[in-house]
């Protein structure tokens, strides 16, 4: 995809990833950047950083009529959307013993929240013959978030989505991408180290922890490519293959690395 004169919305676009891809895709020529958040103060922010061709949207990705008439206001007021990024999520920090209530806002943030952008946006862009969407799913989708149970299942069902929607849709237009970063230095990880999870020590621990800037590049190269998978950490591919190649010896590393840190 090249991003110039494009219309793009972006989900939790008011902080970390959200907002290095709002101001990305601007730099690059979109002509209109949605920076959709639950926060509209701080999406107003991000939009008026921008300039001109951002505008700020309140959302609650979570509730399926706010996300439609996102989509209806977008339309309306661009006559498109040519790429939409479901980039909203959440973590718990624990494990089985999370919540009813835990488990059900990470269902509906990272996985309901990519259907129903999916529902409310697909019929426009299946109507014109084309479309992208840039689902941020992180690479616990592909591996595991140690320390964190609900994390690790929601992001694996967002990657399973993902694939489904390509799969169904490429031949009729539409391109799908899963972003998969590992640690990125964003709030996110940052309140778990605070917080001492073991999952935000375990990410920490495991590789370059690298800014939303350089996610944001690695989102523009994988979009201009059409690439399904975009891995801004590239051994994320090297550590799939082995977990695939050798389940057990994959989660046997796991597991020392875990002792090591809880040692």
């Amino acid at each position: 995809m090249n991003l110039t004169d494009r219309i793009v919305v972006v989900t939790g676009g008011a902080g970390g990833i959200g907002a290095a891809l709002s101001r990305r895709f601007a730099a690059e020529g979109a002509a209109a950047v949605v920076v959709a958040d639950l926060d509209a103060d701080a999406a107003r922010a991000v939009a008026e950083g921008i300039g001109p061709v951002a505008h700020a949207h309140a959302v609650d990705v979570t509730d399926e009529e706010q996300v439609r008439a996102l989509v209806a206001d977008t339309e309306q007021r661009y006559g498109r959307i040519d790429l939409f990024c479901a980039n909203a999520g959440v973590t718990t920090g624990g494990g089985v013993e999370v919540d009813d209530t835990g488990w059900d806002q990470a269902w509906r943030v990272n996985v309901l929240a990519h259907v129903y952008s999916a529902r409310a946006v697909l019929p426009g862009m299946l109507a014109r013959g084309g479309g992208h969407l840039l689902h941020t799913c992180s690479a616990a989708g592909v591996l595991t978030a140690v320390g964190d149970a609900a994390y690790t299942a929601t992001k694996h069902a967002s990657v399973g989505f993902a694939e489904w929607l390509a799969i169904t849709y490429r031949d009729r237009g539409i391109r799908v991408s899963a972003l998969c970063p590992q640690g990125v230095d964003t709030p996110m990880l940052a309140d778990g180290l605070a917080d001492g999870h073991l999952g935000a020590r375990v990410v920490a621990a495991s590789g370059a922890v690298l800014t939303p800037d350089q996610v944001a590049e690695a989102a523009i190269a994988g979009l201009a490519e059409e690439r399904f998978l975009i891995l801004p950490h590239p051994e994320v591919a090297d550590y799939a293959r082995r977990r695939a190649e050798d389940p057990d010896g994959w989660q046997a590393g796991m597991r020392k690395l875990v002792r090591r840190l809880t040692a």
